[in-house]
């Protein structure tokens, strides 16, 4: 069986309406936080990365985490865990990228631009959004 090498495709975060002063981050791959990010005013925050992608689909990279054979998604860390020692809040938000459509990939694998995934980070509480979230997912030409 010849093994296919992924396509580097960047994925892109945006984290609208971010809670005011509370620290969002990826989470790298040791499970420590990576490019801790805060909003003053709700602002919206965003991480980029990439991510090989290879026919079946099947994903990876640094950021991308595994449940059972199929699942992939992208943790957001939140408060104290993306290093905010004083924060109230210690969360995380899943985020799926197994589900972006065939369309999706096909445009970005070819080159056509990356995948911007967007969600909410605020609850219906007006604290941190948090478990899997719900997104929205879009081509983004690649940038001159």
């Amino acid at each position: 069986m010849t093994r296919v090498t992924p396509t580097l495709v960047t994925f892109r975060i945006v984290i609208n309406q971010p809670v005011p002063g509370v620290a969002y981050s990826l989470q790298a791959k040791d499970g420590q936080p990576l490019d801790p990010k805060s909003s003053r005013k709700g602002e919206p925050l965003s991480f980029s990365f990439p991510v090989g992608v290879a026919p079946g689909p099947k994903f990876s990279g640094d950021q991308v985490r595994r449940e059972g054979p199929e699942r992939r998604f992208v943790y957001v860390r939140i408060g104290q865990l993306a290093g905010d020692a004083s924060s109230p809040w210690s969360r995380r938000m899943k985020i799926d990228i197994h589900d972006v459509g065939d369309a999706l990939l096909a445009l970005a694998t070819e080159g056509e631009g990356g995948i911007e995934i967007a969600v909410n980070g605020t609850a219906d509480d007006g604290s941190p959004a948090c478990a899997t979230v719900q997104s929205t997912r879009t081509v983004k030409p690649a940038r001159q």
